[in-house]
């Protein structure tokens, strides 16, 4: 029983002597970079740090590897850059291709710092350098985060710049990571913000109550946050009110007389166009003191009109001259044609009371025969 529990004591004192052992072995390589977190603008270069010692014991091959950490738990590990057995391999992580390297060409001399040129907002992230030495074995996490400097800031007053009103001084960056801070200052006359002014550097509003003519000057704002700084600047000139009445009495009267000249210019256009037409119309209208021509038809029959009238008027001994002359031989000059061209006109028959207003005195005609006898 006894040498039973010797045994055991002995056991359990080498066991833990081997353990221990085991332990001294595993922490002979130490990573000695401290800074475990780094802010960095945007388009810079950042050294993340990876310092270690090795100790005699440690007589393996060296490996040095820098990893991205996904926020993901459920992504894998990305591996960035890798030393090996003398040698760099650098090609697994195509965002940062030609954008990163070791500080040190060599990390065998315990440097395994990596360089990362050219940042981008996208590089944010945890990063993790593992350093093998076998048979130790050490890792370090760190956290770097990519901030945007202020830029392209705009200032800008709202408000009428009249004496009496409130004025508000605006100033807005349109890049940069929160969280941003405005600053905003006067730089002329007394240097010193209006005492009714009120500031709020989160938004970058600066309120000027009842401005008067001493708050004009130049103002100048400053947006800033923790990699950088932006400016801009604005001129403020506080005047006296405007006399509106009489800039809407003058609107007034110069639209008046604009209506009045433009009536006039519609009148004038009117009065032309109708000369313009009367003259169109005159130059087509047949003269009145010019006799419109002969028809041919109203001759012959104002001749054969005539002709029936004497015969009306005459005696039958008279007749017998007229009747051998037969109607369509009228001697007129618009019917000196050719005999075939000539055109015979039938008697025209003409009305008793037509007659006698005429002027025609009714006489009763004996009949001929056929050979031209009276009967």
């Amino acid at each position: 029983m006894y040498w039973f529990k010797l045994d055991r004591i002995s056991y359990t004192v080498v066991s833990n002597a081997c353990c221990m052992t085991r332990a001294g072995v595993s922490r002979s390589l130490v990573i000695t970079s401290g800074e475990k977190s780094f802010e960095t603008a945007q388009g810079e270069k950042v050294t993340l740090p990876c310092t270690f010692e090795a100790s005699e014991e440690d007589i393996g091959p060296l490996d040095v590897e820098w990893v991205l950490i996904p926020a993901d738990n459920q992504k894998e590990e990305q591996i960035i850059i890798m030393y090996d057995v003398d040698r760099i391999y650098d090609n697994y992580y195509p965002p940062l291709n030609g954008r990163m390297q070791f500080t040190k060409s060599d990390p065998r001399f315990g440097d395994g710092s990596l360089d990362i040129l050219n940042l981008k907002a996208a590089d944010t992230g945890t990063y993790q350098c593992r350093v093998k030495k076998a048979p130790g074995v050490q890792s370090q996490k760190i956290q770097l985060t990519v901030l945007v400097k202020p830029a392209r800031t705009k200032c800008s007053i709202e408000g009428s710049q009249e004496i009496g009103k409130d004025v508000t001084l605006k100033c807005t960056s349109q890049e940069g990571s929160p969280l941003l801070s405005y600053d905003w200052r006067r730089v002329s006359g007394t240097r010193e913000l209006p005492a009714t002014s009120m500031q709020n550097k989160n938004t970058g509003e600066l309120l000027l109550k009842n401005a008067s003519k001493e708050y004009s000057g130049t103002y100048h704002c400053v947006a800033s946050n923790r990699v950088g700084t932006d400016e801009c600047s604005v001129e403020l000139n506080v005047t006296p009110p405007i006399n509106t009445a009489g800039i809407i009495t003058g609107a007034i009267i110069g639209t008046l007389l604009g209506l009045s000249v433009l009536a006039f210019l519609v009148f004038c256009c009117c009065k032309k166009h109708r000369e313009k037409k009367y003259e169109k119309e005159v130059h087509h209208d047949i003269r009145e003191d010019v006799p419109p021509p002969k028809s041919r038809c109203s001759t012959a029959r104002s001749y054969i009109g005539s002709n029936r009238s004497s015969l009306g008027s005459m005696s039958p001994s008279n007749m017998e001259g007229y009747t051998k002359t037969p109607y369509s031989q009228v001697p007129s000059e618009d019917f000196e044609r050719s005999p075939g061209q000539n055109p015979t006109f039938a008697p025209s028959k003409v009305a008793a009371p037509n007659l006698s207003r005429m002027g025609a005195v009714p006489v009763m005609i004996p009949a001929q025969s056929k050979d031209g006898s009276i009967v």
